[in-house]
This record gives C-alpha cells, structure tokens and sequence, in this order.
C-alpha cells in the first residue's frame, strides 16, 4: 500500500469515520474513497489537498511519512498532542451572580480576579472572554441561570446597533441587553429586552465600564422556554416596532 493510501485509512479510523462520513468531507464518492485506501487509484492533489486542511498537514507529510508508525517520533497523534500543550489556553473568568456586586469594583483587580473560577472552551477564537451568569426573564427565550460568554470591547463605537452584549456600568450592574445606538445622543446607548414586556431604556456611555460581545450562550438541558409560532410571531413585531420607534427619535 502507498504511504498516501495508508494514511488516508489510517487517518479515517483515528477519527472514527466511516468511508461514507469521510468520503462525504472530501467531496468524492465512498467509492473512489474505497479505491484510494485499496490502493487501486492515486489519491488527486485536491482530495489530499483537503485532508491536510482537515488534519492540518502538509502535503509532504501525507505523500511521505508513515503518520500511524509508532516507531517514528513524528507520528501524527505525538505531534498534535505536542501542538496542544504548546498552545495557549484561553482561560476564561466566570464571573457568576454572587460576585456581580463586587465585579463593579474588582473587575480591573487581579487578585480578586483570581479568586474567581476559570474554565476554557476550544471552539474559541483568541481573544479576550469572560462569562457572566444572568438571572430573571428579560432576554427569554434565553432563560435564568443561562452564562454569556462575551468577547471585550474596547471602545463603545465597536458596538453594532442590535446585537446583544454584556454591559458593566456603574448606574445599571452588569446587564445582558441588545443594544441599539443613538445617532443624536451620542453619549447614550438604548438597552432592549428580547421579553416584550420589559421596555428599552438609556444609559450613558460615560458610566459603562466595560462592554462584552456575546459569543455563546451556556444553559442547563430543558430549562429553555418553549415559545409557540404565535408568541414568536408577537414578539418579533413587538420588537420590529420597538425599533422602529427608537430609529425615528434617533433620526
């Protein structure tokens, strides 16, 4: 068998894949797949091309070393768990409702920072994180106890008009809101609810201390509210409106 064809077999079952799974992530039918691990055709320079994206590889290691040999100090799986322990680790600060009062004053505090609980997650981007546990009904169908994990921004003219963010400022605590601009007050930002039945309301960018971009939503299993057609119909007209009216002031 090929150094090629036996890697493609051998990576194939390292990941678990059938022919059909890895043969669907190629782009090629099972059976051409078949035909590359049997060794009855040469593998196309696009068709590697792509697993070497996939397994990030370069073309050279899959033309010409042996990735599954255990006497080779290069293999595959000795590498990528040497890539691991080199990376980074993005940690990210939790910060949860019982600490949101003295986030407001020890949230630039190193040491109270780290007495709070850190976790990572490897679906991140690099970049600046940190999680907040929100409480209370007003961005339902996100329910309480849910954690937004935000990405900080440095500046409030980063923020892009109804996208939803974490918001620490002095006046309000910290808050879980989309957020809308004001192009007339140019010191305010509109803070709107997902719940209909919360109202938008201001706050001034001079009392923000720090804004989060919200990236994930963490939240226990079967503790999201089911919402029926009509009441998601409601509440995006109620929306639409809320908008729509925040819009015509700002203009």
């Amino acid at each position: 068998m090929s150094v090629a064809s036996k890697n493609l077999k051998y990576l194939r079952k390292l990941r678990g894949w059938t022919q059909e799974e890895f043969a669907a992530k190629l782009k090629i039918k099972r059976s051409l797949l078949g035909a590359y691990e049997e060794e009855r055709a040469d593998p196309r320079i696009d068709v590697l091309e792509i697993v070497s994206h996939l397994f990030k590889l370069t073309l050279d290691d899959l033309l010409r070393k042996d990735l599954g040999d255990s006497k080779n100090t290069g293999t595959y799986l000795s590498r990528r768990r040497a890539l691991k322990l080199s990376a980074a680790s993005q940690d990210i600060v939790m910060v949860p409702v019982k600490a949101a009062a003295g986030y407001l004053a020890g949230y630039g505090d190193p040491e109270f920072l780290d007495e709070l609980n850190t976790f990572t997650l490897p679906m991140l981007a690099p970049g600046n994180y940190r999680a907040f546990e929100i409480v209370g009904d007003s961005m339902l169908p996100t329910p309480s106890g849910s954690v937004i994990v935000g990405e900080k921004i440095g500046n409030v003219e980063d923020v892009k008009s109804n996208d939803t963010y974490v918001v620490v400022s002095r006046q309000e605590g910290i808050v879980y809101k989309r957020v809308m601009k004001n192009n007339k007050l140019k010191n305010k930002l509109t803070l709107l609810s997902d719940n209909q039945a919360y109202q938008p309301y201001n706050v001034n960018t001079e009392d923000v201390i720090e804004i989060w971009k919200a990236q994930m939503i963490i939240s226990k299993a079967n503790t999201q509210q089911r919402w029926d057609v009509n009441q998601l119909a409601n509440l995006v007209s109620t929306l639409q409106e809320q908008v729509s009216s925040i819009k015509k002031k700002m203009n």
